[in-house]
């Protein structure tokens, strides 16, 4: 295989390879009414673009009859795999099962319903090319409800670039390029597939930013409100955390439990030196209280550290475990069962 992500005279020459370049990961709810239009849009793209492809679409528990349109159409067509989830477990788990599916050197995502444009797909690999490990999307001229989307997603983004250091004008973007290397271990949870610039940043992933077009939604209504705001704020404190302390979690709990031990020791010192010398009593002062306290609690947060740290080198030295469910994969006209670690539960 040609070491290149793409030719080299792009987008001229035929790529001429046994396995897809590209796969096209896109997680769907509720979008039976966009399917059709959105598949031939990533096809045609993509066979312009003179590119081996496939397009893996992740039914997040669609009770619209997307899953179904998708079981019979990746039973017909040699470019779909159609994934299939028990139920819906939401965007994250819809993501990290379109990545363990994907068997592309490149991975690109984006939303189900239309709103993300195929057509900048091309111009997302050919920045990747140029050296970068992820290239996010970002929607400049974005198309939606000022008040409940737009001014909630400008906050976000300043916080999230803020509080982690990876400067993104767009986190909520779907429309991202990976290099597949980057995505194949990290573990994603709750809320986390908007911060995985973040996360890929921490993995010492090299990382771009480029406009991309964004359509109003044709179908449907949105999935997403300001519920998700308490969610998301939980997430960034996690990957705040991650980011600094995800291999030395014992420097901030190990630091501040000495702190606290050595103010608790202080004020005991203090204390004894007021009893045996002085001679006043100390048995009603508030200090006596909070020489009890900040001893206790430095104790506790050094002996958290510690099991932090357990807990952190069992995490990077164990197997992940998935955080889905799959109950079949269809694709290239043979259904294939649940593997690795996907397991049926009843």
């Amino acid at each position: 295989m040609s070491q290149s992500l793409l030719p080299e005279d792009y987008p001229a020459n035929l790529l001429t390879v046994d396995e897809p370049e590209v796969s096209v990961v896109v997680p769907i709810y509720n979008e039976v009414e966009s399917l059709p239009q959105l598949l031939e849009a990533i096809a045609t793209t993509l066979k312009q673009s003179h590119l081996n492809y496939e397009i893996v679409c992740v039914d997040d528990g669609s009770r619209d009859g997307s899953a179904e349109w998708l079981r019979q159409e990746a039973l017909k067509r040699a470019d779909l795999r159609a994934v299939l989830l028990r139920r819906n477990y939401g965007q994250t788990a819809a993501m990290a099962a379109g990545f363990k599916h994907a068997i592309g050197r490149v991975i690109v995502t984006l939303d189900g319903d239309l709103q993300n444009d195929p057509a900048d797909i091309p111009r997302l690999l050919a920045k990747l090319e140029e050296g970068y490990d992820l290239v996010s999307g970002w929607r400049k001229q974005r198309q939606d409800a000022a008040l409940t989307r737009l001014l909630p997603s400008k906050i976000a983004n300043w916080l999230i670039s803020r509080v982690t250091g990876v400067v993104i004008h767009d986190y909520g973007c779907s429309l991202k390029a990976y290099r597949a290397e980057v995505v194949t271990d990290l573990n994603l949870y709750g809320e986390l597939h908007r911060f995985l610039p973040v996360l890929a940043f921490i993995e010492g992933a090299r990382i771009a930013e480029m406009p991309v077009l964004h359509h109003s939604r044709r179908f449907g209504q949105s999935k997403y409100g300001l519920g998700r705001t308490f969610r998301v704020l939980m997430d960034l404190l996690t990957i705040f955390f991650i980011k600094k302390f995800l291999t030395r979690p014992m420097h901030v709990f190990g630091l501040f439990g000495l702190l606290a031990i050595a103010a608790g020791v202080g004020l005991g010192l203090y204390l004894t030196f007021v009893k045996l010398v002085i001679g006043e009593p100390i048995g009603d002062r508030p200090l006596l209280i909070l020489t009890v306290l900040l001893l206790t609690t430095g104790v506790q947060l050094f002996s958290f550290g510690l099991l932090a740290e357990l807990s952190m080198r069992t995490y990077h030295e164990s197997q992940g475990r998935p955080i889905y469910r799959v109950r079949e994969v269809i694709g290239a006209g043979h259904v294939q069962r649940p593997r690795n670690g996907d397991k049926t539960v009843l």
